[in-house]
């Protein structure tokens, strides 16, 4: 899938991460771009999270940008889902 607009989900707060999506060109690939709080520790980890979700959701053409602070992995699953379905036009489960 590809999303279709661009998207975001999370908030800037503590313990939280904001996902922006924005859609690309089919056979650009994925651009993940990702600012942390906790990047020397976990920016390997917080990137395997987000690739295993966007793997899931059969989306490969995307740009994404990830401003984590210190969010906990089940967090940065459910942002990014959030950000993906509102990015495809998909409201339920988003609120």
């Amino acid at each position: 899938m590809t999303p279709k607009f661009k998207a975001q989900a999370g908030t800037f707060e503590s313990s939280d991460i904001m996902v922006l999506i924005e859609p690309v060109d089919e056979g650009t690939g994925r651009q993940v771009d990702l600012s942390s709080t906790v990047m020397l520790q976990f920016e390997e980890d917080i990137k395997a999270t987000i690739n295993q979700v966007l793997d899931a959701m059969n989306v490969g053409h995307v740009h994404l940008i990830a401003k984590d602070k210190g969010a906990l992995t089940p967090t940065i699953k459910a942002r990014v889902e959030t950000a993906i379905k509102r990015s495809l036009g998909i409201q339920e489960g988003t609120l």
